[in-house]
């Protein structure tokens, strides 16, 4: 069997989009929680939402993940907890934006196939752009319009193939982000906010489609290449 045939033949992938749409839900309410409430009473949400995403990644294709691969998943998001716990900043609310995108490179890293250093520094370099993207959002919201594309970019994947195959995942990839939406504009605002729960939203949906994009291309990328080189699987 050639590489060209496995990349004809359908196969589950893990749920990237309603990972991001979980994270910019949970972002926004987390960040609009933060201003009433102390870190601690946050936490039981935030766990949630850490799960919830996890199991988006690594659940549809069916394997549980190792045991490397659940430490390297949760260990962040744990250790931000606790900086969050020390009134040392809210770190945790940042590492969710790249959290899906942190799950795609993990579940691809396998004793066959290394995580290689260089792509865990683009990520760290795009997670970084991103937390500056959603740091000024609350001034200059533009960034908040992708808020919008959480309803409309399944559609517009159906022009690929492989999307056309696995019409239920696409479904509820639109209701995920309808529903998405219509929680964010269902918060009431804060008196006195600079911004808007849905400019918070609308940030975060920007930076983690942007990042998560990023980390969903590695794996055709890379099997292009191993396909330009020949190889025989």
């Amino acid at each position: 069997m050639t590489l060209g045939d496995v990349e004809r033949t359908p196969s589950r992938r893990p749920w990237t989009f309603v990972a991001v749409s979980v994270m910019v839900a949970a972002v926004g309410l987390l960040l609009i929680g933060l201003s009433q409430v102390p870190p601690i009473q946050l936490l039981p949400g935030y766990t949630a939402a850490y799960l919830l995403i996890g199991a988006c990644i690594f659940g549809p294709p069916g394997k549980l993940p190792s045991l490397r691969q659940a430490v390297a998943f949760l260990l962040p998001g744990a250790l931000f907890v606790v900086l969050a716990m020390l009134n040392l900043g809210f770190w945790a609310g940042g590492w969710l934006l790249g959290l899906p995108a942190w799950g795609l490179l993990l579940i691809q890293w396998t004793p066959e196939k290394p995580l290689r250093v260089l792509e865990v520094i683009k990520f760290l370099g795009l997670l970084v752009l991103g937390v500056v993207i959603f740091t000024f959002n609350v001034i200059y919201p533009f960034p908040s319009l992708g808020l919008f594309l959480l309803p409309v970019v399944p559609f517009f994947r159906l022009a690929y193939p492989e999307y056309r195959v696995r019409p239920l995942q696409t479904a509820v990839e639109v209701l995920v982000g309808v529903a998405t939406v219509t929680v964010v504009f269902a918060i009431p605002p804060l008196e006195g906010s600079w911004s808007s729960p849905w400019t918070l939203a609308g940030g975060g949906a920007t930076v983690g489609l942007m990042i998560a994009s990023w980390a969903r291309g590695l794996p055709r990328r890379s099997q292009r290449r191993q396909l330009n080189e020949g190889v025989i699987v």
